[in-house]
């Protein structure tokens, strides 16, 4: 819709500001915001979830794209704003007032698949993540994550091994689903500016490994990058059974886990119990 107020008029309006405690900061500009929303893909009639929408910048470009949207915010402060969107698009647009680290997000989505798309907030962006991509059961209900991190968080979701920014969220982001860094966007694009740059990931899942469970490469991951300048021989004695599978499957017990690519941590978690 083009007759929608500017989001800085809704901000005024309503009195609202960006809450340092709960990791908030407000995008304005709607050419990027609906550049962000096109990152999905073709959004007409899909399912999208949320978090903390604030005043709604975000939110009405997936709407104006044509998603579902459910949004979940625990600013009571934002309610008013997204009212206004709800009204502004009949049936597209449900809000739910909570905590997003306390919801089943599936249950909240009816079992149906749908799209994340999120300008996550700071404090709790890598634990959702985290959520999201942890547990046994795969494909998961999400078709696709399109979320805004700090630019340092993002690069160590996407990045290869033997650099320094290659750890757990890498494997983790990378061993059962394709992350890329599709956009970076410019600390001067948000209302207040935080001190750090952006950067937008964009990840799909993809066949999982067989014969490897979750849980596992997670506390294999844990340890290994846990002791991260330590040799292997070091840092995973303490996961049973895992410096036999290190001899099993031919890696040298002086490397660093650093070292290791994403298929070769899946290979370890496939020999251990």
């Amino acid at each position: 819709m083009t007759d929608l107020p500017p989001i800085r008029e809704v901000i005024q309006r309503h009195g609202l500001s960006a809450s340092k405690k709960l990791g908030q900061n407000f995008l304005l500009d709607e050419q990027l915001l609906d550049r962000i929303a096109a990152i999905l893909g073709d959004l007409s009639g899909a399912s999208v979830l949320e978090i903390g929408p604030g005043p709604g910048g975000l939110t009405r470009a997936l709407l104006r794209a044509g998603a579902e949207v459910t949004a979940i915010e625990m600013d009571s402060r934002c309610l008013p704003a997204l009212a206004e969107l709800s009204e502004a698009f009949p049936g597209q647009l449900t809000v739910i007032e909570g905590d997003a680290m306390a919801l089943d997000h599936a249950d909240i989505m009816h079992g149906e698949p749908f799209h994340i798309a999120s300008n996550l907030p700071y404090n709790v962006g890598t634990a959702l993540f985290v959520k999201w991509l942890s547990g046994e059961t795969w494909p998961p209900q999400w078709q696709s994550l399109t979320l805004m991190f700090q630019q340092e968080v993002a690069q160590r979701i996407v990045a290869k091994p033997e650099t320094p920014a290659y750890g757990r969220l890498a494997v983790l982001a990378q061993w059962r689903a394709a992350a890329k860094l599709a956009m970076k966007v410019h600390r001067s694009a948000f209302t207040p500016p935080p001190k750090v740059m952006s950067a937008i990931v964009h990840v799909t899942p993809s066949t999982a490994p067989e014969g490897v469970s979750a849980r596992t490469l997670e506390r294999l991951t844990e340890a290994a990058f846990g002791q991260r300048r330590k040799m292997l021989r070091q840092s995973l004695k303490g996961v049973p059974g895992a410096l036999d599978a290190l001899g099993q499957v031919g890696i040298d017990e002086t490397r660093r886990a650093e070292t290791l690519s994403v298929a070769e941590f899946v290979e370890l978690a496939r020999q251990l119990p």
